[in-house]
């Protein structure tokens, strides 16, 4: 998946592609301008592989919401974050209908539109981008029914 390391930078506009670790912190590169940066360690990062939205029984991964949100605008750009209210919740009751709305903030959602128009313009938004590659345990885990049936 193209997308697991892109981050966000508290206090940074816009979304960051992690290029690599050093001793004092990272180098990034703005998705928006290609622009390279370094980041020390004390920086908040957050990677948005990691972030979930809250849902009424436990929580969705971002990625599962944006990936419901390109096949809604089949994978072109979404409506703006800056967005009438009704229009953001109506939205998010069409791609995640089991969201948390009380937990659920309008700047949450602003946020996630703003991040996926972002990765849209940048060329990271394709049906490509939302297959998850196979881990080496699934592999290993396909082989061996694999090899029990070629011996029986």
């Amino acid at each position: 998946m193209q997308l697991e390391k892109i981050i966000s930078i508290s206090g940074k506009p816009g979304l960051f592609r992690l290029i690599s670790q050093l001793r004092t912190g990272f180098i990034v590169e703005d998705i928006a301008t290609g622009r390279r940066t370094n980041i020390n360690n004390s920086s908040q990062v957050s990677l948005l592989d990691n972030i979930a939205i809250f849902t009424v029984d436990g929580e969705a991964p971002l990625f599962d919401v944006l990936e419901s949100i390109a096949k809604k605008f089949d994978y072109k750009h979404a409506i703006s974050h800056k967005s009438a209210s009704q229009e953001l919740r109506s939205l998010m009751d069409e791609v995640l209908p089991e969201y948390d709305a009380g937990r659920v903030y309008e700047s949450d959602i602003k946020k996630m539109l703003q991040w996926y128009n972002l990765l849209q313009k940048a060329g990271f938004i394709t049906p490509e981008s939302f297959v998850k590659p196979e881990t080496s345990e699934e592999t290993s885990d396909k082989e061996s029914v694999e090899d029990t049936a070629e011996t029986k």
